[in-house]
């Protein structure tokens, strides 16, 4: 079955959703699609205890606050009954179920090839998400490690470790979270850290590190790290004593130049100065019993959770992809991607928040589409 629509808005997660009540209140029609089956489908796959890095103030999608009493960083729940508000309030009813397989340009714009059927739009709004599709990447020998391997999108909390010795590979935001919750249900726990690494608190003199990172990104980035460093390093230490290198480039720079987030510390690095997380290097291979590092150092170990992080799912549907797929990696998200109707929003990892950039790039998409469609 052939749809026909003003816009078409792929994906029902915060992003896609966002759009869709900024074209709403631009009373410009659309229709939005999603292959899973409810609204926020990746926030219900998260672990159990995680929560936002940033604040509720800086979190919020546009036209609509966290409810009061919602605790200053919110929880997975939390985030999953807001998106649930969200959609209820602006009346938003995407299309789920319906997986988009194909897109290309046609004569009049867009034709977005579902399971469901073809949708065709002048314009189209790609909100699928940066973190769609869990990055695995294969050690040596990993086919040989006799305990459970899980990527971290598996993971949901650590009662069924509890009494084993557990690798979290990986040291972003996901891989300290885990490390702590594995900690606190029973498991001995190290993290393998690959390289060079920033760690900033979450909270610097009681002001959420994100109101920081806000008030600092209107100056240069070089002079932006330097003007935090010292509060950092007040806070957290010498991290070189706890096994980690430090990164050459402060945090904003990493951000910028790499689209990597610092860790944002809710409590890894306390159980690491006590000795209850171990730090190890780089994994080079694994063996029946264990993990060698790149020190030489080899270790036995139970389970290992897999923090690598995911990847955006453009290339599973965009044709044309040097052309197209790639426009969000130079740094277009948020406006046209190709002069012809293509937009991207929720692919730049901002270092004032992901979901502040979100509503930014949303409220900007729908802006110039209600301005040019006419």
């Amino acid at each position: 079955m052939d749809h026909v629509t003003d816009t078409l808005v792929i994906g029902a997660g915060p992003a896609g959703l966002a759009v869709a009540a900024c074209l709403k209140k631009r009373d410009v029609p659309f229709l939005v699609v999603d292959r899973a089956a409810t609204i926020g489908s990746s926030w219900r796959r998260h672990y159990d205890r995680l929560h936002l890095h940033t604040d509720r103030s800086h979190s919020a999608l546009p036209y609509l606050p966290f409810p009061k009493g919602t605790p200053r960083y919110p929880s997975r729940e939390h985030v999953i009954g807001y998106l649930e508000q969200y959609a209820r309030h602006f009346q938003l009813a995407p299309h789920f179920g319906e997986e988009v397989q194909a897109l290309r340009v046609v004569e009049q714009g867009w034709a977005a090839t579902t399971s469901a059927g073809v949708y065709r739009s002048p314009r189209v709004v790609v909100a699928s998400g940066y973190n769609a599709v869990p990055h695995e990447p294969r050690w040596p020998g990993q086919e040989r490690f006799g305990g459970h391997i899980m990527h971290s999108s598996a993971y949901r909390n650590g009662e069924p470790f509890r009494g084993q010795r557990v690798l979290v590979i990986g040291f972003g935001n996901s891989g300290g979270e885990i490390a702590v919750d594995l900690h606190e249900h029973g498991a001995q726990v190290a993290v393998a850290v690959r390289g060079p690494v920033n760690i900033i608190p979450r909270d610097i003199l009681g002001i959420p590190v994100l109101s920081v990172g806000i008030a600092l990104s209107r100056l240069p980035t070089r002079v932006s790290d330097a003007l935090a460093a010292p509060f950092v390093r007040l806070i957290m230490g010498d991290i070189t004593r706890l096994g980690f290198r430090k990164l050459a480039m402060g945090p904003l720079a990493q951000i910028r130049n790499t689209a990597r987030v610092p860790l944002i510390d809710v409590g890894t690095i306390k159980l690491i100065r006590e000795g209850y997380i171990e730090v190890v290097g780089d994994v080079r291979e694994m063996s029946v019993t264990g993990v060698t590092f790149d020190d030489g150092r080899s270790l036995h170990f139970d389970a290992i959770v897999v923090a690598t992080g995911f990847r955006p799912r453009t290339d599973a549907f965009l044709e044309a992809q040097d052309d197209v797929s790639g426009m969000w990696r130079a740094g277009t998200s948020g406006v046209m991607g190709t002069g012809q109707g293509l937009y991207f929003c929720g692919f730049i990892v901002s270092p004032t928040g992901m979901l502040r950039e979100i509503g930014i790039e949303a409220q900007r998409i729908a802006e110039d589409i209600a301005r040019t469609r006419h």
